[in-house]
């Protein structure tokens, strides 16, 4: 997962001081509170961000542990952060930009942990938890579609981790359970096909060798 850009989330500039930030949490706090937005789900979301970002700007050790974060990450050249909260179209789109990284691979180079961590990150327990409560049916029917996509590229281990995530996802949506059982089934089939394909090989091979020298005789 991104790191969290959580100056941008309060709309600041590094370094703010504790002033600054007090004043846009208060000013964002008013603007996105639940109470002033009944039934808007994503400034419920916005909200949780914003009080997010406040409370470990504002805690000594939780900042300097941030801090060390954003350091580190940008000693790799990693400068790009995130500061969009997590929302259907939001995590949505990751998975696109994801499966069309996976794409632009070496199917038989690729990293697998380091896509299975990316993807375990984007499908992560909250993740999951918010996708439920905007209960967005067909975002997440297309979520667990593309999510089941890339995790066909992984071992069986990890598409059997992922689709355990997604079943929890589309709970009680049997049609969706049943095309996850159904991928998880073809991907299993062909697991075994390539495991034992290189036998069958040396099978025939070793067949055809034996009736060419009983032919030859």
């Amino acid at each position: 997962m991104e790191l969290k850009d959580y100056y941008k989330i309060l709309e600041l500039e590094p370094p703010a001081t504790a002033t600054q930030i007090k004043q846009a949490y208060r000013r964002l706090a008013q603007q996105y509170h639940p109470d002033k937005n009944t039934g808007h789900e994503y400034a419920k979301v916005y909200f949780a961000e914003i009080k997010e970002a406040y409370e470990v700007l504002t805690n000594p050790v939780k900042k300097d542990q941030y801090l060390q974060q954003r350091w580190y990450l940008q000693s790799l050249g990693i400068k790009k952060f995130s500061d969009q909260p997590v929302t259907p179209p939001v995590v949505l789109k990751q998975l696109l930009d994801l499966n069309k990284y996976i794409h632009s691979l070496d199917t038989f180079r690729m990293d697998q942990e380091k896509i299975f961590a990316q993807l375990s990150g984007i499908l992560s327990d909250n993740t999951i938890d918010s996708l439920k409560n905007f209960n967005e049916k067909d975002i997440n029917y297309q979520v667990t579609s593309i999510a089941m996509q890339i995790a066909s590229q992984l071992s069986p281990n990890h598409i059997r981790n992922i689709a355990t995530r997604l079943k929890s996802l589309n709970k009680g949506h049997d049609k969706t359970i049943s095309y996850i059982d159904l991928l998880l089934s073809r991907h299993e089939k062909r697991t075994v096909k390539e495991k034992y394909k290189p036998v069958f090989i040396i099978l025939i091979t070793v067949i055809i060798c034996t009736v060419i020298y009983f032919a030859s005789r």
